[in-house]
């Protein structure tokens, strides 16, 4: 299916778990000939960058869930304003689709775009439908999910579902086609941590004190490359410098995938973006959710890809530096375990899911090919 030049809005911002998977589908519907505006909230930093060639225009938003009283007395104020601002700029461009990504940020143009008439289409990240997204479910046209469980949904609206994974960056995408390193046994065994954009604070706590618990045979042969904090990188490289071991300590990985590629084994939160990317890599994964997310929606994540094989949940209570030491002990030592996960999150992982995601909204357009999308360019559906 290609776009033929239809003009395609995007809803999305604030973190990378949203903006990521609207990148990765805006680079797929450009290359199919579709012209593509973003819509965002006013601070929309996500989208900034010389890179980015998508013309981008900000609204205010406001965001609800989590919220004192107080907080959401002024947020009720920005949505409205917002969903007023959205419609009006929907009127100006008259999008033949609007997809939204979840988040505060997306809900005034959806919500816009809903009443208009417009074709929409959302797509929601993790196991468990964001608040955002729920909100929306019953008045879209289409929805599709990243995982094949997906709770929140309503029964009326499993009709519109549709399974086609998390879109993930072109960059990770690719090693797909990489094989899990292999591991032999005295060579180096390549770790990965990770904690979002900042780095968690309890990985700098707990690992450096679990890999100090190992034998040193074990200890030696690990090669560490970890997400730390600014106030916690000084400590943190004394604790690996004492310990002998390797370590690669910053607060960003500007490289990575080619860290991903190279890792036997990875250490992070259970964010949309971080589960997407190991799957896809097909590389095994200790996840530790965050325990404050709404909806605890990362252990939901988490238990998807323990239940697939493709790596192990570890609760923060249980994330002690005994027990993730010896969940080190018994993996790293036996090589075919790794192996196995590997493989079980490779399985598990949608490496076409940009297309499989633009495929969705191709047939929300005019002439998409096979009779099943929007009608035609008198198609009155967004005059409103």
């Amino acid at each position: 299916m290609t776009g033929k030049g239809h003009l395609v809005v995007l809803a999305a911002g604030g973190t990378g778990g949203h903006v990521f998977p609207a990148k990765a589908l805006a680079a797929e519907l450009a290359g199919r000939g579709c012209r593509l505006v973003v819509i965002t909230d006013r601070r929309g930093g996500a989208w900034q960058g010389p890179a980015d060639a998508i013309e981008t225009l900000r609204i205010s938003a406001g965001g609800i869930a989590g919220k004192s009283f107080a907080a959401r007395l002024k947020s009720g104020p920005e949505l409205a304003i917002g969903t007023w601002q959205a419609r009006r700029l929907l009127k100006l461009l008259q999008p033949r689709a609007v997809v939204g990504f979840g988040g505060y940020a997306s809900v005034p143009t959806m919500l816009a775009a809903c009443f208009g008439g417009y074709h929409t289409a959302i797509h929601e990240q993790n196991a468990v439908l964001g608040r955002a997204n729920r909100l929306l479910a019953s008045r879209v046209d289409r929805i599709a999910i990243s995982f094949e469980k997906s709770e929140g949904l309503a029964p009326e609206a499993q009709a519109k579902a549709e399974h086609t994974g998390m879109p993930v960056r072109a960059t990770v995408a690719t090693l797909n086609q990489h094989p899990y390193p292999a591991i032999t046994s005295d060579g180096p065994i390549s770790l990965l941590v990770i904690g979002g954009s900042q780095g968690a604070h309890v990985f700098s706590t707990v690992v450096p004190e679990a890999l100090g618990l190992l034998d040193d045979g074990l200890k030696r042969r690990i090669k560490i490359s970890q997400q730390c904090r600014p106030e916690d990188l000084n400590q943190v490289h004394r604790q690996y410098k004492s310990l002998g071991i390797d370590a690669d300590l910053k607060t960003f990985f500007d490289d990575l995938p080619e860290r991903l590629s190279a890792a036997h084994l990875l250490i992070g939160r259970a964010g949309a973006s971080t589960v997407a990317e190991t799957q896809v890599a097909g590389r095994p994964a200790i996840l530790v959710p965050y325990p404050y997310a709404i909806d605890d929606h990362q252990t939901r994540n988490a238990y998807a890809v323990d239940e697939a094989g493709g790596g192990w949940l570890m609760p923060e209570p249980s994330f002690t530096p005994s027990a993730l030491a010896a969940r080190l002990d018994s993996l790293l030592g036996l090589s075919a375990i790794l192996e196995k996960a590997a493989a079980g999150a490779k399985a598990a992982g949608t490496q076409d899911a940009a297309e499989r995601l633009a495929d969705m909204v191709c047939e929300l357009l005019p002439n998409n090919g096979n009779g099943n999308g929007a009608d035609g360019p008198d198609d009155e559906r967004g005059a409103a």
